[in-house]
């Protein structure tokens, strides 16, 4: 798979941990940033980005190429990551 991955999380967040659970149990790469460990000017910025790819700005928000999957949806993921 040639699909850049990449997931905006919550440290706190239950859907969050099982996105990160099942992309490992899938054996793919992906970035994950946790948002809310975030400080400052990068949290406000990361959070701008979040609010152009899903304006509701909740978690997790997955970028798969160039597809955007709200929430632990497993068969989306599966479908975008070519499973």
């Amino acid at each position: 798979m040639d699909k850049t991955i990449k997931v905006y999380t919550l440290s706190t967040c239950g859907h969050c941990r099982t996105t990160k659970k099942f992309l490992d149990d899938c054996r793919v790469q992906y970035e994950f940033e946790d948002v809310d460990l975030l400080k400052g000017e990068e949290r406000a910025a990361i959070l701008e980005d979040i609010k152009q790819l899903n304006p509701r700005c909740s978690f997790p928000t997955i970028i798969i190429g160039d597809r955007v999957i709200v929430g632990f949806k497993e068969d989306e993921i599966r479908e975008a990551i070519g499973l």
